[in-house]
This record gives C-alpha cells, structure tokens and sequence, in this order.
C-alpha cells in the first residue's frame, strides 16, 4: 500500500523514437487519483505511442512508468486489473452482438454490471443482439464505450473516445469522465473534441519535443 503522497501514476524520463524520428524526450509527469489529463500535440507528435506505452500495449520507450510507486513491469497485474485502454479500433469483433461483445469484457474483469443497462445508457436499446457487422461506425463505437459503464477501473485511458458519436452522446461521455475523476478515478485522453470540464489539465507534447523547452508557457509543468 502506498501512502497519500505518492503519484497514481509516474512518467520518469519517458522518450520515445518512431522511424528515426524522436517523438518525445524528458516527459516528467506524475498523474494523481483524480486527475483528468488531456494530452495535446499536432499530428505526429506522439500522442497515441503515449497513450500505448502508458496502457503497456507498447514497450517501444526508454525511461520508466511506475504504477502507485512500482516500476510497471513489477506492478504489471494490478495496473491490468485497475485500468481501461479504448484505442482508435473499437475492439468489437464484429461476428457478436454487442451483448456477447460485453459478456466477454465481463468475463475478463470478474464484474457482474447489467449489460443492458450499459448498452441503453450509451443509445443501444433495442440492439442488443444484432450482429456487430451490421451496426454502424457510430453504433461500434458506443459498444466499446459501454466498456465504461461496466468498468471498476481506476485508471481510463482514452484515446479520442468522442470519434463518431453525435452531440448528445460527446455531453454524456463527458459527464461520465467528469464523475469518474470526481470519484477518485483518474482520466488520461486524446481529443480534437473541444471539452467543457472545467477541471481539466493539458500536457502538450510539443513542448517535449528535442528543440522545444519541457514547458509549455503558462501550461501544466512536469510535475503537474
């Protein structure tokens, strides 16, 4: 167990090259329960090789990721069972229904929340058992969102969760991460959506790249 004031999670000295190419050096950055952090950065910059890495789909990096005070690798069980990575690809395969896509998330993280409950919450009523093949981008992406009405993760991290999903949908998402960090949990995202919550924290990876200053002017600092 660890005490109040170490970090929920920790990037120490985090750089990472792709085709030669140095997309981030010197990130420094400590995430507490929480926190609701939204990387930004052009395209290029490394935001989803970030995300990757932190997930720990990704070991391409040098430096190291620490989880409540334990390097990951050491922690890599429980950082497993406490966190929820969405990536681009919604991770649906498309032969189930999106009920059976959910039975399965389910039987890998032990929870028993109502599926239907989840899969209404998210605009899916009515859907339950039709083949994923024939729902629609939009519809795909609301089955793996479904995901975070059922997870007991701590941990979210969410690349460009808002893709394909219409007004209302980005308003109730946003109230969804705004009461999971509300409630302790801690957020990490990607977006080109323009979000309204207020306590919301950016990290630009340009100012992390090899000619730039590891701070952005009158941004967050390393250590938040």
């Amino acid at each position: 167990m660890t005490d109040l004031l170490t970090p929920l999670l920790e990037l120490h000295d985090l750089s990472c090259e792709r085709d030669e190419r140095c997309l981030f050096t010197g990130l420094n950055i400590r995430f507490a329960a929480g926190d609701l952090v939204q990387i930004g950065g052009p395209n290029g910059a490394g935001k989803t090789t970030l995300l990757r890495a932190i997930a720990g789909i990704s070991q391409d990096y040098e430096g190291e990721i620490r989880y409540s005070g334990q390097p990951l690798a050491t922690a890599r069980w429980e950082f497993v069972r406490d966190s929820l990575y969405l990536g681009h690809l919604a991770g649906i395969k498309k032969a189930l229904s999106p009920a059976e896509n959910l039975s399965w998330y389910l039987a890998q993280t032990g929870d028993s929340s109502d599926i239907n409950q989840a899969l209404t919450a998210v605009g899916l009523y009515g859907y339950e058992y039709t083949p994923c093949y024939q729902l629609s981008a939009g519809q795909l992406r609301r089955v793996a969102l479904a995901r975070l009405y059922l997870s007991q993760a701590r941990i979210w991290i969410l690349d460009e969760p808002f893709t394909a999903i219409d007004k209302p949908g980005v308003a109730q998402l946003e109230a969804l991460i705004a009461r999971q960090v509300t409630q302790g949990g801690l957020v990490i995202l990607t977006s080109h959506q323009d979000l309204t919550l207020p306590q919301l924290r950016m990290i630009n990876l340009q100012g992390y790249q090899p000619t730039a200053s590891a701070f952005e002017p009158g941004g967050a600092t390393a250590n938040g």
